[in-house]
């Protein structure tokens, strides 16, 4: 009979009986007495405390990088999501009066912080931030509930609980300025995914079929958020084929359910939000997709998304043997997926690295962990101090590593001085909490600088990149704009509806980028000039008047 196992991972009042007990039990052996008993349990008491120590030392990236998220700024795309799901609240109509390229989950989840903000104290950035970390904690619990009731290889033993005790957390806020992406979210709930994901592999202690439901559901939803996220479970559950043999993966109830939960989403779609597929999906084919800054293999190879790819090109070999355990394999491959889904964007942005580098993260520490684990001499790994020196050097590496270039901390420490910092205080000057018509190509620094100066926009898109669609080649006719009949539907949607809106809303101020960010044609494309030819907008136009500019950008406001 096999005596019962203890969860990985002492408490440190447990741990702190445990060295006392042992100090006692080994003075007794020795026959030891008196001052040399004592001399010996307090040696074992001091071992005790420094791994306490230890282990809230393994703590600390994780705290600074939560304290790091909690600063402004907002994440651009993330407050523009936000932005967007308020409006939607208040009444506009999603992909109607508010045209955007994403799918609708995403919107639908930010409902959540905007109704927060709209019911309680909180605005909005707070209603999101506090969303997001409830994730993460949910994330987190979820994923150390399944590791500690594990068995056989799927079993953690010290230093692995110890290094993924402090490790989960960390891998959860360690996105800086990125927390809260899509590409994050998704990486946050594919850690209680792979943990799932290396029980089933095992196969000998499976999870409650409630615990496994309800993570399989929010894995889903998370992979849901773009069409592009399913290659993550796509290789993960391989592995479990692979691992488990055709005939029990098969039987296996928590793919299906994923399954199940995708294609619910994707009838839902155009039941609940028509114009999506038939309005907005054509847009995003003929216009779109062409923005790409790179080709495949360019993104690859890319300044931000290639350091991350070459990490995973590292681990890889390491974590993908078999004596590295199943969470170690099944979080490479979750990172193999999230470098596919990064590399089809075609944009080598710093989100789209995220979950590359959290999953690769991961599994390096797990894999790495587990060969301690195995390479330390018996009862060595068990002793107080041994298990949480591992622990912080590996929570200490990644959160290094995680601040390089220039992200989290630094666009923290400099936010009022930063663009986005400094446009936020010149809107909140001249026009906090109205609305505001703004004519630029750019989500940032428009946005967090909006959420900051609650403010909000008129336009029925984030931003202009359907003008930057319809105008990425000069028009024929040497013409700087192109007439109305010579415009295409996607154009003369634009070109109509910033004018009748502009008219009909009157907002208390108009934010114009000198940037268009559209090529040169014969001379610069003027935002304010190409609407100024629709009667509408030239004739509420006479009713604003220039109130300064900052960083590129001209306010002008209406005068009463």
């Amino acid at each position: 009979m096999t005596p019962p196992q203890r969860p990985p991972g002492l408490e440190p009042q447990a741990a702190a009986l445990a060295a006392r007990d042992e100090g006692a039990a080994v003075a007794a052996g020795l026959g030891l007495a008196g001052a040399d008993a004592g001399a010996l349990e307090g040696r074992h008491l001091a071992a005790a405390a420094r791994a306490r120590m230890l282990r809230w030392a393994a703590f600390a990236p994780a705290v600074l990088y939560l304290l790091v998220i909690l600063a402004p700024p907002l994440n651009h795309d993330v407050a523009a999501v936000l932005d967007f799901a308020e409006r939607w609240l208040a009444g506009e109509r999603l992909y109607r009066d508010l045209i955007d390229v994403n799918p609708p989950l995403i919107f639908v989840l930010n409902l959540v912080p905007a109704a927060l903000a709209a019911w309680t104290p909180l605005d909005g950035v707070q209603a999101l931030l506090l969303s997001a970390l409830g994730l993460c904690a949910l994330c987190w619990r979820l994923t150390l509930a399944l590791l500690r009731g594990a068995a056989g290889a799927a079993r953690p033993g010290p230093v692995e609980a110890a290094v993924l005790e402090a490790m989960v957390p960390l891998l959860c806020v360690v996105a800086g300025y990125d927390f809260g992406q899509r590409e994050h979210l998704m990486a946050v709930v594919a850690l209680p995914y792979c943990a799932l994901a290396a029980r089933r592999i095992e196969g000998h202690s499976p999870p409650p079929a409630r615990l496994a439901a309800g993570v399989a559901v929010l894995a889903a939803l998370g992979f849901a958020l773009k069409p592009h996220f399913l290659a993550v479970p796509a290789l993960v559950e391989a592995v479990v084929l692979l691992r488990r043999g055709p005939a029990r993966a098969l039987r296996d109830p928590v793919p299906w359910l994923m399954a199940a939960v995708w294609l619910a989403y994707l009838a839902a779609i155009p039941l609940l939000f028509p114009d999506y597929f038939g309005h907005v999906v054509p847009l995003v084919w003929a216009y779109y997709l062409d923005l790409a800054q790179f080709g495949t293999w360019e993104v690859l190879f890319s300044p931000i998304l290639g350091p991350a790819a070459l990490a995973l090109a590292l681990v890889l070999p390491l974590a993908l043997r078999r004596g590295a355990g199943p969470l170690a394999q099944a979080l490479a491959a979750a990172a193999c997926g999230a470098l596919a889904s990064a590399v089809v964007q075609h944009k080598g942005w710093t989100y789209h690295a995220v979950p590359v580098t959290m999953l690769t993260a991961g599994a390096a520490a797990a894999a790495l962990a587990r060969w301690l684990d195995r390479v330390l001499p018996a009862g060595v790994a068990a002793r107080p101090g041994v298990a949480q020196a591992a622990a912080a050097i590996a929570a200490l590496g990644l959160g290094l590593y995680a601040a390089r270039g220039g992200e989290a901390p630094w666009r923290e420490l400099w936010f009022h001085g930063d663009r986005a910092g400094r446009i936020a205080a010149f809107v909140k000057r001249e026009a906090y909490g109205e609305r505001l018509l703004v004519l630029s190509p750019d989500i940032y620094p428009v946005y967090p600088a909006l959420n900051y100066a609650h403010a909000r926009s008129t336009l029925r898109t984030m931003n202009l990149w359907l003008l930057q669609g319809v105008y990425r080649t000069c028009p024929e006719n040497g013409a700087r704009y192109r007439e109305t009949w010579e415009m295409s539907r996607a154009e003369f949607f634009v070109y109509r509806t910033v004018a009748e809106d502009f008219a009909r809303t009157l907002p208390a101020a108009v934010l114009v980028s000198r940037n268009p960010g559209i090529p040169w044609c014969g001379r610069e494309f003027d935002f304010v000039e190409y609407f100024a030819r629709h009667p509408l907008f030239a004739e509420t136009w006479q009713r604003y008047r220039p109130a300064g500019e900052i960083e590129g950008y001209r306010l002008y406001v209406r005068e009463e």
